[in-house]
């Protein structure tokens, strides 16, 4: 690829981000999409005010730049917990080791690797991008201490900078902890696996065994119930009822002559009818009978003490491990009912499964990769095919081929991997909303760091040379590095075109929006649905960004020596992603439940990966250059990185595993002293309600007001997706300081 390919990418994905924030800057004024791009400011706001139309509304403006720029780590931490502030935090990571790189890469070794053979020079834009990389110097150069002396530098300061981070996220993580006071999931445990009895239900087999063996520290317990057909249905009768409850009088007894904004029909009249609430007292005997027989084998157990709690968690309760399976109970908010029904005996099998299809997705996947990898070495494969060298004679043709349908193609081609990265978690059995999102995490980056780093490699060797001379040089693992050294310098120009397209394109449509915005036009015009309050907000895409993120970071490592132009345009994405995502953190994004920080350790291990990766490939490259003295400076290298990667899973790892007894002991003194202990354990019962409806004060509640009452027990019923959740509230009040900053905006 030349180097006018490389420019004609990024020119498109200039032009590309430059309409698009305009056109942001713009929507985001428009009242009518506030809650696109003010999630999170409304979800705490009161009431929202029609402000008149003015002209300013259409002019782009950098307003929410400035925003984005002068928040603090706390307004981030108060807006989107403390994953916002990991993820932020990553970000803020790659800016310093990348600018670090950048300054000494470009300075020092680009000029070196321009220079590096004895030949004569093209215009710059005509120059293959060959020239900038490792592979144009000469074997047995001196100058090959350059790039020795840049991975030294940059290895260093990435271990001290991780290690800054690893420390700082940890004592957040406690303090995290610590301020949780009247956390209900500190006091509580998840069983699974509870043995069944012809003679007694789930519920009387596990308050007998509790009350034996925990006889002191037990409180009480609440089952888990199957959810099933029935109640997706309900919840989707309330969803419906939220959507019809805003309708006046008026509208529900005369004819409705406005047309139907999908079918273009006239709707009939229709009334709203209150609940009957006669048989209720009769019911409720029944009802109780179905709730035991549609117990499951789960139960949350509560406990008197946190530390008490604690023990029950990480003790083996039976001979049996596959019985009376206990853990720490996720958040309330966080629990994913649907999963804890399912058998705790076939979840192993559940998980081969997915591991099995899992494998046959990334072979798959291979298709693609290799289309792209076609279109990056079109002048490679000219020969084979003659009928391409009437499209390469077309000079914009070729470049546009070249250098930026490939990294589309494969954009296009990944999106289908975040929702089954998803669902491949769901299905193994995943407890928690935060727990299935950050096994989603994990498995998009292998995902991605296979298929898009290795496999791109891998492809791009294979058609450049012959398939059997590539399959023969691999099957022995000592020349693994040095083909890696051959490939990455010249496969680093694909990976600068999809860093433009994936990286630059991608924040663009992140900070746009568009799926929400649709979303929003649908249910105000299609559905002529006014209430915006069903519209709906999202929770942040960890599992989508980060693995992302992550990516270009092992982009970034493993061609900083090689090829060195692709760190200001990395540079450029880590920029432009600070200040994106943190104006989604700050405005957009909602919410619900976190994981308290547990994404950093998957950062820190993917980066040691990283680096240890760059440092075996700088071996094999310094060896294919015949520089045995470089090469063998790398070693020292990798081991010293193993131990501190070593040192760091030693000393902060534990605290993102396990809770510090101390520290629970210390919290349940403090509350004992306060007296907030009593108040907290009567809250623990109503604090994790799978079936809201069953347990709502009927009595009362119910004969005041029978459809609120019912709809409420329905909206409850909602299992919240991954993606979206419901936000509910009327808006009341117009000296709301969140309703004056929103305004301001």
């Amino acid at each position: 690829m030349y180097l006018a390919a490389l420019l004609t990418s990024a020119g498109i994905n200039i032009a590309v981000c430059v309409v698009i924030f305009s056109l942001y800057s713009i929507l985001r004024k428009q009242p009518r999409f506030m809650n696109v791009y003010f999630g999170q400011k409304l979800a705490h706001a009161k009431s929202r005010r029609q402000d008149p139309f003015c002209f300013e509304r259409l002019v782009p403006s950098a307003s929410w730049i400035v925003k984005a720029w002068e928040a603090s780590e706390d307004q981030i931490c108060a807006a989107g917990g403390l994953d916002a502030l990991v993820f932020i935090r990553l970000i803020v990571f790659s800016i310093r080791i990348f600018s670090i790189a950048a300054t000494i890469c470009i300075s020092l070794v680009l000029p070196l690797n321009y220079y590096g053979h004895d030949m004569e020079h093209k215009v710059i834009p005509s120059e293959s991008l060959e020239v900038f990389s490792i592979a144009n110097v000469q074997k047995g150069s001196k100058r090959l201490w350059a790039p020795c002396l840049a991975l030294y530098v940059i290895s260093c300061c990435t271990c001290a900078l991780l290690y800054h981070e690893y420390k700082s996220i940890t004592k957040l993580r406690l303090l995290h902890i610590t301020e949780a006071l009247s956390n209900p999931s500190h006091f509580t445990v998840l069983v699974r696996g509870i043995p069944s009895s012809q003679t007694e239900s789930y519920s009387e087999t596990v308050a007998k065994f509790f009350s034996t063996y925990y006889a002191s520290s037990y409180l009480s317990h609440k089952m888990v119930y199957q959810s099933g057909t029935v109640q997706k249905l309900m919840s989707d009768a309330g969803k419906m009822y939220k959507m019809l409850k805003t309708c006046t009088r008026e509208q529900q007894c005369g004819p409705n002559l406005m047309r139907c904004g999908l079918c273009g029909g006239t709707t009939s009249s229709f009334k709203m009818l209150a609940i009957e609430s006669q048989n209720d007292k009769g019911r409720s005997d029944s009802d109780a009978a179905d709730l035991r027989r549609k117990e499951c084998g789960a139960a949350f157990v509560f406990f008197r003490t946190r530390y008490a709690a604690l023990v029950a968690a990480q003790s083996l309760q039976s001979q049996n491990p596959m019985k009376w399976v206990t853990e720490r109970a996720p958040d309330p908010k966080d629990v994913y009912w649907t999963n804890l029904g399912l058998p705790y005996r076939i979840l192993w099998i559940r998980r081969i499964a997915i591991f099995v299809v899992s494998i046959l997705f990334v072979a798959f996947f291979l298709v693609p990769v290799t289309l792209t990898q076609s279109l990056v070495n079109l002048d490679k494969l000219q020969n084979t095919f003659p009928f391409l060298k009437g499209i390469l004679k077309r000079k914009f043709m070729s470049q546009l081929a070249t250098g930026y349908l490939p990294s589309v193609i494969l954009m296009l081609f990944l999106y289908m991997a975040p929702p089954l990265m998803l669902f491949f978690s769901t299905m193994e059995g995943a407890v928690s909303r935060s727990g299935r999102k950050l096994s989603a995490c994990i498995k998009l980056l292998y995902f991605m760091i296979w298929n898009v780093f290795f496999a791109n490699i891998l492809t791009g060797t294979i058609i450049k040379n012959l398939v059997g001379e590539v399959a023969r040089r691999l099957q022995d693992p000592k020349n693994i590095p040095n083909e890696l050294a051959t490939a990455i310098p010249t496969t680093a120009t694909f990976f600068m075109t999809y860093i433009l397209t994936s990286g630059w394109a991608s924040l663009s449509f992140e900070i746009l929006q568009p799926l929400a915005l649709i979303c929003n036009l649908f249910y105000r015009y299609a559905l002529r649905n006014k209430d915006e309050s069903t519209y709906g907000t999202w929770t942040f895409p960890y599992h989508t960004e980060i693995p992302r993120v992550i990516l270009f970071g092992v982009m970034g490592f493993t061609c900083s020596i090689m090829a060195p132009l692709i760190l200001p345009f990395l540079l450029v994405y880590f920029f432009l992603a600070y200040l994106v995502y943190r104006n989604q953190i700050l405005n957009v994004y909602v919410t619900k439940y976190q994981t308290g920080g547990l994404y950093w350790p998957t950062v820190h291990n993917a980066t040691i990966f990283s680096l240890v990766l760059t440092q075996i490939i700088a071996s094999g490259v310094f060896g294919i250059k015949k520089s045995p003295v470089a090469s063998s400076f790398t070693f020292p290298l990798i081991i010293l990185t193993l131990l501190f990667n070593e040192y760091c899973r030693q000393r902060f790892l534990p605290v993102f595993k396990r809770n510090a007894a101390k520290v629970l002991i210390e919290m349940d003194w403090q509350d004992e002293q306060s007296g907030k202990m009593e108040e907290t354990r009567q809250k623990l019962q109503s604090a994790y309600c799978q079936l809201t409806l069953t347990t709502l004060h009927q009595d009362a509640t119910l004969h005041e007001h029978p459809g609120e009452t019912v709809a409420s027990g329905l909206q409850d019923l909602e299992n919240l997706d991954s993606g979206k959740t419901q936000t509910s509230g009327l808006w009341a009040g117009h000296s709301s300081p969140e309703i004056k900053e929103l305004h301001a905006m």
